[in-house]
C-alpha cells in the first residue's frame, strides 16, 4: 500500500476537500484524485461519498482512517529512530507555539537554533496553547512551546522553561489606579476582560476568584494578550497580563493576597521518538532559560 496514497486520503478526510488537500500537500487536485482512485482500487471499496460539493467518509473510509493514521505515524517514528542513529542534527522540526510566546520569548532561541543548526527546517504553527496541546497529543506535531496546563498527564511529557508572573492591570486613569492596595472583592465590582474560557490562563485566574467565592464581571474575552492589553489601556476593563508585557500603557494593581503565575514550557508525546533536532531544540530552550535565571554580577565581581 502506497503511503503517498494514504497521506492523500488523510488530507482529504481532514479537510473535507480535494482542492484543500491538494494545497496542503503541495499537489494538483487531479494528482490527489488519482491517488484516492488508486487507493480505492487497491482496497476494492469506495472511501468517499461525493454529493454535490460535499465530501464525506464512507463506512470503509471511517474504518480506514485510524489505521491509516497508525501506519503513517509508525513510518514517521521509524524514520526518526533510524535518522537518530546518526549524531547529525538535520531534517525538520514540526512545532507549535502560542502567539504570546512566539512574540515575546522564542525569537532569541529560534535565532540561535537556526544559526547553530542550518540543516534543520523549522515548521512552526502559531496556535492557542490548548490547540497545540491537542496536536501533540494526537501526534500531529513533534513539539509545542506553550502555557503549560495546570495538570499534565501521560502520554504528554513537559519541561518547564519559564515562570511567567501575571499582574492585575488597569489603565492609568482607571479609578482603581489611585488605590494603594486592592482586594479581589473590590476588583470584582468593575468590568473585566478575561482570556478565553477554554484557555489554561483563564483557569489559573478563575481559580483565584473561585477560592474566595467571588464572581468577576467578565464583559468580554479573547485569547490574545495583545488585544487584552489594548482593551485595558483604553479603559474598557481591568484584566491580567504577563509582567513582561507591562509598560506605561497599563497600571499594575497591588493585590497582596492574590499572586498569579503561569508556567511556560515545552511538551512532547512520550510515545513518539523525538528527532535529533527536537532534542537539540529542547536542550537550547533549557540552556537559554538557565542563562536568563543566572544572577547578574557587577564588573569586577568574582564568580
Amino acid at each position: 500500500m502506497d503511503t503517498a496514497n494514504l497521506a492523500a486520503f488523510l488530507a482529504v478526510a481532514a479537510t473535507g476537500s480535494f482542492s484543500r488537500a491538494a494545497e496542503q500537500l503541495h499537489l494538483t487536485q487531479p494528482a490527489i484524485s488519482k491517488r484516492i482512485a488508486s487507493l480505492e482500487q487497491q482496497l476494492d471499496c469506495k472511501l468517499f461519498d461525493r454529493i454535490g460539493r460535499h465530501i464525506s467518509l464512507t463506512e470503509a473510509g471511517l474504518a480506514l482512517r485510524p489505521r491509516a493514521l497508525d501506519i503513517i505515524d509508525a513510518l514517521e517514528d521509524t524514520r526518526r529512530a533510524l535518522s537518530n542513529l546518526s549524531s547529525s542534527v538535520q531534517g525538520r522540526v514540526s512545532m507549535a507555539t502560542s502567539h504570546h510566546i512566539g512574540l515575546h520569548r522564542l525569537p532569541p532561541v529560534l535565532r540561535e537554533f537556526t544559526r547553530s543548526y542550518p540543516q534543520v527546517a523549522m515548521d512552526i504553527q502559531f496556535l492557542d496553547s490548548e490547540v497545540a496541546y491537542e496536536k501533540v497529543l494526537h501526534g500531529d506535531i513533534e513539539l509545542a512551546v506553550i502555557t503549560l496546563a495546570p495538570n499534565i498527564e501521560p502520554p504528554i511529557m513537559a519541561e518547564r522553561i519559564w515562570n511567567d508572573p501575571l499582574d492585575f492591570v488597569v489603565s492609568p486613569d482607571h479609578p482603581l489606579a489611585r488605590v494603594p492596595t486592592i482586594t479581589l472583592a473590590r476588583l470584582g465590582e468593575f468590568p473585566a476582560v478575561f482570556p478565553g474560557p477554554n484557555t489554561f490562563t483563564r483557569r489559573i485566574v478563575s481559580q483565584v476568584f473561585n477560592r474566595e467565592g467571588i464572581e468577576p464581571q467578565i464583559s468580554m474575552s479573547t485569547n490574545y494578550m495583545e488585544t487584552i492589553k489594548m482593551m485595558v489601556s483604553i479603559g474598557l476593563a481591568w484584566s491580567v497580563l504577563p509582567r513582561s508585557m507591562l509598560d506605561a500603557q497599563v497600571h499594575a494593581l497591588a493585590l497582596p493576597d492574590a499572586y498569579l503565575e503561569r508556567q511556560l514550557g515545552v511538551i512532547w508525546h512520550s510515545g513518539r521518538t523525538l528527532s535529533n533536532a527536537g532534542h537539540a531544540f529542547i536542550r537550547l530552550l533549557k540552556h537559554n532559560a538557565q542563562l536568563a535565571n543566572l544572577p547578574s554580577h557587577s564588573p569586577g565581581t568574582t564568580l
